[in-house]
């Protein structure tokens, strides 16, 4: 919302010393954005002035039509003679009042204007067009031709308005009653102390049966519906400087004088009103729910295809406009036609004007639905006050009648449905309890009174809202109001006391310490939106029946190409991997830790918890049992260099044995052990994918999986050749965690070291043999780890060599070579049984 600061003077006697720069730190105190203070006429001065076109003389022997005026300024340039100005623009003729802009004049920009010879001809001046002089948009882009009553000299900048500031404020949905100068004069009112002067306090006409008449077949969608009727407008009527300046300040184009009429008292009270020419109406206006599949034309020139849930004004012919949203074309005003012959000038003469309060969410919807936001539907949806459209109707006459002669009908036609103020009991003392400050019960009910509520009681208040606060519900919305206005920046800083032995939860730790691991491990963590759709799920080759397939639809989703939660990290690492991939870096290692949303059964319905208790067990057991299953995560994608090339070798490319890794890392972490095991599962390589499981309860559950993606997936997301990932679920992982990790043994004797090499057959995982290898070599052994892997001519096909080195010690005395050998032959034997191993060379 633009916020001129002289606009806002009319409403609020401002010291005149005020600056827009003051006015925008106390509204920013009051809760208020205001983004910034646009100084208007910043680099513009004079002499600009008013003046009449004498003569043009059309000079033909140049490439482009130049025109050579003589312009009657008065006094202005010293001398009174005509002033001779050279001009490309042919939007204005003889006899025309202009802007002139005489030498000495500095336009915005640091153009400025001194006499100059140019086209063969003496040019002491420029005439202006409103872009030269930053008016903004005014429709035309030409010469500004001004109305003919405006005397010769006067000093244009003053006409003009064109030194002003302007506030521009980020209005937040709550805060629907600021998209109105009478809003926003509220606001600055209340953080002044001063006195309001409520542009809606007008004389408004009862309503009675002689007015257009309406039909509301929805009283729910539009619950009230005001129509009045202006006859006998000069259909020459354009609208004034001040209308326009005003208007142009704001951020709107002038259009028409009755176009900008309503837009100026939208803008002036709130209410958005549309304004229909009389003779282009056939029967009654009726408003109601469209026909699935009807068609309306809009102002915009669209044809668009209505929705059943649409609210629609209507007449005998059908659909007229979206309420609330758009007009429609067939009702336009109509712009003024003068005939050549006779001069008369036809146009609207009669027009009928629609000051409507319709449900806010029904127009919100409407206006996503047909991607049709417009100034109207902006305010709908964030609400509007319901008792000011007979006021805003009754402005919209007067300035009708005062700026285009026409005669307000005796017609008041005023539908509405019954409806009682809002009220709200509240504690007195709860604004104190919520900030942690003592206000007291006269500052609370002072504060509420200033925000426009009616406030009874003593210890317990009861507070009648004003209508045009529909963001006021409950007891913690009022002490907002109290809080914001007595100063957020008088709230004093306190750190919380927590009980001794409070802190991070298990699964909190155990999540850091995962993201610290991996970040070691040479992972870049990418946080990625929640978001899925159905196309990724497609790129992963996911079965119709897979459980990452069913999703959680959001009602509102950001993107109607992701409409879903995710049900996996990866598509959103897989993405980040290909951006920074098509953006040159090559060699990439990234992660991510976070919820998935995994829905099982029905879908539930939330309630809605209260927010002046705690709520009780049943009640967040029932929200919780209503939520999807949010397992926690951890998943990383790999692709590129691992290690790189240098002096010190040849480096290595990622694979999938490093996305194994990382699973070992993440249940490290965990505190648990990762059974590893062949599998084939999407989106990974068949041939090329590891399951884990870890032991839970003396049963194996699967966890997660690891390896390199398939070429199907690869092509699908544009990934790089060979690209790896992993996911894990951080939540199983604690589940199999049985206590506090136990730290190793320390021993001061020296270690046995046997090394062992098992010919097996090549599907035989070499997790199955070490795991063998280490249950049969008892509690003498300290670790074992794989260093070589053989297949070749040597062995039998469909066989392969694991070579393991075994580490023994004992805690209390030097092994001997017998003991460690008898250690090594019972892991063998063990090895033998469970998987068919041979030893190599037996």
């Amino acid at each position: 919302m633009r916020v001129p600061l002289s606009w806002l003077r009319e409403y609020v006697d401002l010291p005149a010393t005020e600056t827009g720069r003051d006015v925008q730190a106390k509204l920013i105190s009051a809760g208020l954005e205001v983004e910034t203070v646009e100084q208007l006429g910043t680099g513009l001065t004079g002499p600009l002035v008013v003046g009449k076109v004498l003569t043009i003389e059309e000079l033909t022997e140049f490439k482009k039509p130049i025109r050579f005026c003589t312009v009657d300024v008065g006094q202005a340039n010293g001398t009174g003679e005509p002033q001779e100005i050279i001009c490309g623009a042919r939007n204005f003729a003889v006899g025309d009042k202009v802007v002139v802009a005489l030498p000495g004049a500095v336009l915005p920009g640091d153009f400025r204007i001194a006499e100059r010879k140019t086209y063969g001809r003496v040019s002491r001046g420029m005439i202006c067009s409103g872009d030269e002089l930053g008016m903004g948009d005014d429709g035309t882009h030409g010469i500004i031709v001004l109305p003919p009553e405006y005397e010769i000299g006067i000093d244009a900048t003053v006409l003009l308005e064109l030194y002003d500031e302007v506030l521009d404020i980020a209005v937040t949905p709550d805060r629907g009653y600021c998209l109105s100068m009478r809003g926003v004069a509220r606001e600055t009112a209340t953080a002044y102390g001063l006195p309001l002067r409520d542009p809606a306090l007008l004389d408004v006409p009862a309503p009675n049966a002689y007015g257009y008449p309406v039909q509301v077949s929805d009283p729910i969608g539009c619950d009230r519906f005001t129509a009045r009727t202006v006859v006998g407008l000069a259909p020459e009527a354009r609208s004034p400087i001040w209308l326009q300046r005003r208007l142009q300040k704001a951020g709107m184009r002038p259009i028409s004088l009755a176009v900008d009429v309503t837009n100026y008292v939208m803008l002036e009270l709130g209410q958005p009103l549309h304004a229909y020419d009389r003779s282009r109406l056939d029967g009654p206006v009726g408003v109601r729910r469209a026909e699935a599949g009807e068609k309306i034309t809009t102002l915009d020139g669209t044809v668009r295809v209505l929705d059943a849930a649409d609210l629609v004004i209507t007449d005998n012919r059908g659909p007229i406009g979206i309420a609330g949203v758009m007009g429609g074309a067939n009702t336009e005003i109509a712009d003024p036609v003068t005939d050549p012959e006779t001069g008369i000038v036809a146009g609207t003469s009669e027009v009928v004007i629609e000051a409507a309060h319709f449900d806010a969410i029904s127009i919100a919807r409407t206006a996503r639905r047909h991607k049709l936001s417009s100034e109207a539907s902006k305010r709908f949806e964030r609400g509007v006050d319901p008792q000011a459209a007979a006021a805003a109707a009754q402005r919209t006459v007067d300035l009708l009648v005062l700026l285009a002669g026409g005669t307000a009908e005796a017609g008041v036609t005023e539908i509405s449905a019954p409806s009682a103020p809002r009220t709200i009991a509240m504690p007195a003392n709860h604004p104190d309890k919520v900030a942690g400050v003592d206000y007291g019960r006269e500052t609370v009910v002072r504060r509420l009174q200033e925000v426009g509520c009616d406030v009874y009681g003593q210890d317990e208040l009861v507070v009648t809202v004003p209508s045009w606060r529909p963001d006021l519900n409950e007891p913690n919305d009022l002490a907002e109001e109290v809080i914001r206005l007595e100063g957020y920046e008088n709230l004093p800083s306190t750190l919380p006391k927590p009980p001794a032995g409070r802190g991070l939860t298990e699964r909190q730790r155990t999540h850091r310490r995962v993201g610290r691991a991996l970040a070691g491990a040479g992972y870049v963590e990418a946080l990625n939106y929640p978001f899925i759709g159905a196309q990724a799920l497609d790129n992963l080759g996911l079965d119709a029946d897979d459980a990452r397939r069913r999703l959680v639809t959001l009602v509102n989703p950001l993107s109607d190409e992701e409409p879903a939660l995710r049900t996996t990290l990866l598509p959103g690492l897989l993405g980040a991997l290909r951006r920074n991939d098509s953006r040159g870096s090559h060699d990439l290692a990234l992660f991510e830790t976070g919820l998935v949303f995994r829905p099982e059964g029905q879908p539930g319905v939330a309630v809605r918890l209260p927010v002046d208790r705690r709520p009780t067990d049943e009640e967040v057991a029932e929200v919780n049992a209503a939520l999807p299953a949010q397992p926690r995560r951890a998943a990383v994608v790999l692709a590129g260099a691992r290690e790189q090339a240098g002096w010190w070798g040849k480096g290595r490319p990622s694979d999938w044995a490093d996305a194994i890794e990382a699973g070992r890392t993440v249940a490290a972490e965990a505190g648990v052990e990762l059974i590893i095991s062949a599998d084939q599962h999407a989106p990974w390589h068949p041939g090329r994918c590891a399951a884990f499981h870890v032991e839970v309860d003396g049963e194996k559950v699967l966890v997660g999986h690891a390896g390199e993606l398939h070429p199907r997936v690869v092509k699908a997301f544009g990934l790089p050749a060979r690209s790896c990932a992993m996911e894990i679920d951080l939540d199983l992982l604690e589940k199999a965690n049985e206590g506090p990790l136990k730290a190793p043994r320390i021993s001061s004797f020296p270690m046995a070291t046997q090394d062992v090499a098992l010919v097996v057959a090549a599907e035989v995982p070499a997790s199955e043999v070490e795991t063998a290898l280490r249950e049969g070599a008892g509690e003498l052994l300290e670790s074992v780890r794989l260093f070589d892997v053989y297949t070749g001519d040597q062995l039998d096909e469909g066989t392969k060599s694991l070579a393991y080195a075994l580490k023994f010690r004992a805690t209390d005395r030097t092994l001997t070579v017998d003991e460690a050998t008898t250690a090594r032959d019972a892991a063998v034997a063990l090895a033998t049984e469970r998987t068919g191993a041979v030893l190599r060379g037996a």
